[in-house]
């Protein structure tokens, strides 16, 4: 498998852990949605939490998204990873062009600005759980390691990292996402932390050559490492053209009347993959007689 998960435990039990490589996933949503380089550092960073943070889901159903909206000119993203390893994402404003940040990278921050994280968890109840903070510095590792802090009481280090080639393709992509379980001591939760503060970057790592494996292993090695198992991820988008109908019957009679008054056929397209479907006139006629209103 080219893209996958590591989950693993550290210090008996003490620290769970998790880390992926995602550069074909990442490369995907980029070509699908003919993304710019800052923005697809901003999705491609996200669609990685997003393929971990779904790993540690249960149920086969379970779905979570994760949103951002910020007053940025990337305007928002919005990405859905299943507990199966199944992520897409896309990007508000795919094209966005921004000079690179203070330290000669690609401005993430700058493009979502000051905005607000939502991570809503559909685990099967009646209502889905919503969690929200406010975007930190807008670089979405830092700002995912505020909302397990405040929202979900869970110590955690994120890490992501997303690395463009000259020809704006993307050549790694990745991250880690490390967390202390109740009752991790302090010594564990000390140790690790000093152990955290020596790593450049996640960024640098990968590029290195280094696998998901190698990354737990350089942070946790120490710590008793145990890889409990490895999940292939990828970028999946499960829509078809019956679900395109819906969200066009959706829409009410109204607009519909006027989409077969003007004589042709129309494309609609899914946010999520960019993919077109076309409906014919006769087609929109169908979809007339099934809206309620």
């Amino acid at each position: 498998m080219s893209d996958y998960i590591i989950r693993a435990t550290a210090a008996e039990g003490q620290v769970r852990a998790f880390a992926a490589t995602t550069r074909d996933l990442v490369e995907t949503g980029r070509a699908n949605h003919n993304l710019s380089p800052v923005a697809t550092a901003a999705l491609g960073r996200l669609m990685t939490a997003g393929s971990m943070m779904g790993s540690m889901m249960k149920g086969e159903k379970d779905l979570l998204t994760l949103k951002i909206q910020g007053d940025g000119p990337i305007g928002s993203l919005t990405v859905t990873a299943d507990s199966k390893g199944n992520v897409k994402g896309y990007a508000a404003n795919p094209q966005v062009m921004l000079p690179p940040n203070a330290r000669g990278k690609l401005d993430v921050g700058g493009a979502l600005g000051v905005g607000v994280l939502s991570v809503i968890e559909d685990i099967g109840l009646k209502e889905p759980y919503v969690g929200q903070t406010i975007l930190i510095t807008g670089e979405i590792a830092e700002d995912l390691t505020y909302y397990y802090a405040t929202s979900e009481q869970t110590p955690s280090s994120v890490a992501l990292g997303v690395l463009m080639n000259k020809d704006n393709t993307v050549r790694r992509a990745g991250g880690f996402i490390i967390q202390m379980m109740p009752g991790a001591s302090d010594e564990i939760a000390a140790a690790l932390e000093a152990k955290l503060a020596g790593i450049s970057s996640v960024t640098a790592l990968l590029d290195a050559g280094m696998t998901p494996e190698d990354i737990l292993a350089e942070l946790l090695g120490e710590f008793g490492l145990e890889i409990n198992d490895r999940l292939e991820t990828r970028f999946f988008c499960g829509c078809d053209k019956a679900r395109v109908e819906k969200a066009l019957i959706s829409i009410g009679k109204k607009d519909l009347e006027e989409m077969i008054r003007d004589g042709k056929p129309i494309e609609a397209g899914c946010h999520f993959c960019g993919k077109q479907y076309t409906f014919t006139v006769e087609e929109l006629k169908d979809l007339l007689k099934k809206a309620v209103r």
